[in-house]
């Protein structure tokens, strides 16, 4: 019997830019899935060149894209423990939000 293996799907390739008047840059979100619908691959961004040059303007990054779960903060790199998918993404909004908000 041959058995075929699927592809992971990219199931979210979601890209919204952020007025200048609101903070600039942009906010990025890629979602894999596998055949059963779990996620595989994920890649979220706040991107601003204005504040941070290095890593692509990646300001703030959750993703598990090369060696495991992690977490980009000003182009600092640091493992993150992963407990689920949504975790990860609360976590990223709780970033974003705080930066955002930063006086």
């Amino acid at each position: 019997m041959i058995k075929y293996i699927m592809a992971d799907k990219k199931v979210t390739d979601d890209y919204h830019k952020i007025p200048d008047k609101r903070g600039n840059g942009s906010l990025r979100r890629e979602i894999w899935v596998d055949e059963r619908g779990r996620v595989t691959r994920y890649n979220l961004a706040y991107i601003n060149h204005r504040l941070h040059h290095g890593d692509n303007g990646r300001v703030i990054g959750y993703d598990n894209a090369h060696d495991g779960h992690h977490r980009h903060f000003f182009g600092q790199i640091e493992p993150v423990v992963f407990v689920s998918f949504d975790d990860i993404e609360e976590r990223f909004q709780q970033d974003w939000v705080a930066l955002r908000d930063k006086p």
